[in-house]
């Protein structure tokens, strides 16, 4: 009876009642309602992961293992930083806005960080800094916050949010893989899900 239960569960996909494929990115005046509600609730640490997930466009493994060392200088923030990428071990550049410096100050002041920790410690004993589970769980938080459906979106959602109103802006395809950190403009292409004769023809007609 067992085994036969074991072999039904086992048949079950494990994508079975989840939504797959690409989440989608925040639309700009949902990442102004979310960034209005974790500012009203003086969620100091989630506004500066908020707006430094969103600027840096990392993936959530490289956003938690961020040490203050990596954005600031002494107690000045960067305007500009560079990280090595876990996965392609290839360094990529992001920019810091003056909001997020802002935010990511005032969290490493009320967390009174050194330059040596980790951006984002853990609260749990036995981890030196959140697990990308617990960001995503993060994530799931601020999405539901306003209305939206957690399924559809994700920590690749922070990712690509403002990869996505780059290229809607400029058609620059070339500058958002840099952005990312892709090797290939075919990664860049599948990851924003462009049609792939478009982006060609975008990317033929765009110098660099």
């Amino acid at each position: 009876m067992n085994t036969a239960t074991n072999a039904e569960n086992s048949k079950i996909p494990w994508n079975k009642g989840k939504l797959v494929g690409q989440k989608l990115p925040l639309k700009l005046k949902e990442i102004w309602a979310i960034r209005i509600r974790l500012q009203l609730s003086k969620q100091v640490r989630e506004l500066a992961m908020f707006n430094l997930a969103i600027d840096s466009k990392l993936r959530g493994c490289d956003l938690v293992e961020l040490h203050v060392r990596d954005i600031s200088q002494g107690s000045q923030v960067l305007q500009r930083a560079i990280v090595m990428q876990r996965k392609t071990h290839r360094p990529v550049q992001f920019e810091i806005t003056e909001q997020t410096r802002d935010a990511v100050a005032a969290w490493i002041m009320k967390a009174q960080l050194k330059s040596d920790q980790f951006l984002f410690p853990s609260r749990i004993h036995d981890s030196p800094h959140i697990s990308t589970r617990q960001y995503a769980k993060i994530v799931d938080q601020w999405v539901l916050s306003i209305g939206l459906d957690s399924n559809s979106y994700g920590t690749h959602t922070m990712r690509r949010t403002k990869a996505t109103l780059i290229y809607r802006r400029t058609k620059n395809l070339r500058a958002v893989q840099l952005l990312l950190g892709h090797l290939k403009l075919e990664s860049t292409v599948r990851y924003l899900g462009i049609d792939v004769d478009d982006a060609l023809l975008i990317s033929e007609q765009t110098e660099v």
